[in-house]
């Protein structure tokens, strides 16, 4: 499945997050990292979502 992400670069390095899933967000000190490190978020936040469908 493929999610939408909202890039922008600060004096940090770049934020990054999945409008589609809310509270995903990460960041890196490069665009390539940024994007790396919302692909782990994400799937995280899909892992943590379809746990707690269990417990339901």
């Amino acid at each position: 499945m493929q999610y939408k992400v909202k890039l922008e670069q600060n004096e940090e390095g770049f934020a990054i997050w999945c409008p589609g899933l809310p509270g995903c967000w990460s960041q890196g000190v490069t665009e390539e990292e940024a994007l790396e490190n919302i692909k782990d978020a994400i799937q995280l936040y899909i892992e943590t979502v379809e746990e707690f469908k269990q417990l339901l």
